[in-house]
């Protein structure tokens, strides 16, 4: 809120120096410590791109290979491009921070090179795989759970459109609610929702030939086995590597597998849309000066203040799962805005800060008033919190998990902060969501406010 100063511009370099930094946990929750990214000490990000086939090869291959070099050449990583599977062994991979499997068919990699791939991704490392990827190594059930699932069959080549469900994670963040294209469309032999976080799925009404019963996921991303893993069934194409969208898409996944952006890749089903292009501003209303603009496609931005918009429409009791993304427009990271929880509905945004919590985002303040922090009372775990954060201009996804007067913020899918509630005051159990709109020089966007149901209160998920 505005009772505070501003930090000093060195914090915020260091926290955006500290996003860049590799996660590496496997758990799916991520509450345990990362581990320091084996990778930080070359100048640059490298990538491997593997596009060994032994059964249909792909035309487009030429094209994926040199737009992906193109790539690294322009966002600053390196890129080596092979067939050979003799790279596959511990010191080889130990060069790269992902590998591409650009429409490998088939059995490509021996025993001892397959063991090789699956330490190195135990180690951190990453994974991108695109299109034909999904049709490779079918005995070797470690590599379909990476991928996500196998290949099962595919129409022909023909205009369709998907679904964009992820609008923060980096291969996703650039599209509209919808993306319509011309490619072919892989059916698959099982359904990865229940595993990965589903980025963008194909509507089977918009085409012919789709088979997956109308829940049919096309991109996705997940953690596994502790290394990064992104997979999209588009790219069949030569055109696709000169599509502007689709290489926007392509670099996003190959970011997210590098570890130069971050995303919550854990699974995600039950939510209800509060804010998004389909809800507007229904049940949403403004508390004190200024205001929030709707763009009319989902994003919202924070205009003057000090005031707040909340929800007005019900009351969140007990146990649940606020998820929303956010984005801070300056430069140096200087804006401020805040996520609050646990107060008394009221037309005066006073009474969220005097009896609610704030979840604070602003990177250049004082540990417990700070991004990450519940603002006065906890400060983040700011290690983990720097290695979490994408730095201003770049989406994030909060995750604000309350189980009766425990509080538990994630940031991109990492645990930052724990905390619980001791105040005969206030409380936790019963109140009113908001967002908050901190002032004229302070700039933030918020996209898809979406609230779940938990279970009993202390009870994991």
């Amino acid at each position: 809120m505005a009772r505070h100063t501003r930090g000093v511009a060195v914090a915020a370099t260091a926290l955006l120096l500290g996003a860049l930094a590799l996660p590496s946990s496997q758990a799916a929750q991520r509450d345990d410590d990362r581990t320091p990214d084996r990778h930080r000490d070359r100048a640059e990000p490298k990538v491997l791109v593997f596009s060994k086939t032994a059964g249909f090869r792909h035309d487009s291959i030429p094209d994926g290979i040199a737009a992906i070099q193109r790539l690294g050449t322009e966002h600053g990583f390196g890129v080596d491009a092979t067939e050979d599977a003799a790279t596959f062994t511990p010191d080889k991979l130990a060069a790269y921070d992902a590998v591409v499997f650009l429409s490998t068919t088939g059995d490509v990699l021996d025993g001892k090179q397959q063991s090789a791939f699956e330490r190195y991704i135990e180690k951190g490392g990453g994974y991108v795989g695109v299109h034909a990827a999904a049709d490779t190594e079918y005995d070797w059930p470690w590599y379909g759970g990476l991928a996500g699932a196998y290949f099962d069959s595919h129409p022909a080549i023909q205009p369709a459109t998907l679904k964009t469900e992820d609008h923060a994670h980096p291969a996703t963040s650039h599209l509209g609610r919808t993306w319509e294209r011309t490619d072919e469309w892989y059916n698959y032999r099982t359904n990865p929702r229940d595993r990965a976080r589903v980025l963008a799925s194909l509507d089977e009404g918009s085409y012919e030939g789709g088979n997956m019963g109308g829940d049919h996921p096309l991109a996705w991303c997940q953690e596994y086995e502790g290394g990064r893993a992104f997979y999209t069934g588009a790219g069949h194409t030569k055109e696709s590597f000169t599509e502007d969208a689709f290489v926007r898409h392509l670099l996003g996944g190959i970011r997210y597998a590098t570890g130069q952006a971050q995303a919550d890749c854990r699974p995600e089903k039950g939510y209800t849309p509060l804010y998004d292009a389909t809800t507007g501003l229904d049940g949403w209303k403004q508390a004190g000066p200024g205001s929030f603009e709707d763009d009319g496609n989902g994003t919202l931005t924070t205009k003057g203040g000090m005031g707040l918009l909340w929800y007005e429409g019900r009351e969140f009791t007990d146990s649940y799962s606020l998820k929303l993304d956010w984005r801070m427009a300056s430069e140096g990271g200087d804006d401020n805005s805040g996520v609050f929880v646990g107060f008394p509905a009221s037309d005066d945004p006073w009474s969220a800060v005097n009896n609610g919590y704030e979840i604070q985002i602003d990177a250049t303040d004082t540990p417990d008033k700070t991004t990450g922090s519940v603002y006065g009372f906890q400060s983040a775990d700011l290690k983990k919190r720097d290695a979490a954060l994408n730095p201003p201009g770049e989406w994030n996804t909060y995750e604000l998990r309350v189980e009766g007067e425990r509080l538990r913020i994630y940031l991109n899918g990492t645990l930052v902060n724990d905390y619980t509630n001791t105040d005969p005051a206030r409380s936790l159990k019963d109140g009113h969501i908001g967002l908050q709109n901190h002032g004229d020089e302070d700039e933030v966007s918020f996209r898809n406010v979406r609230v779940a149901p938990l279970g009993s209160p202390g009870k994991e998920r």
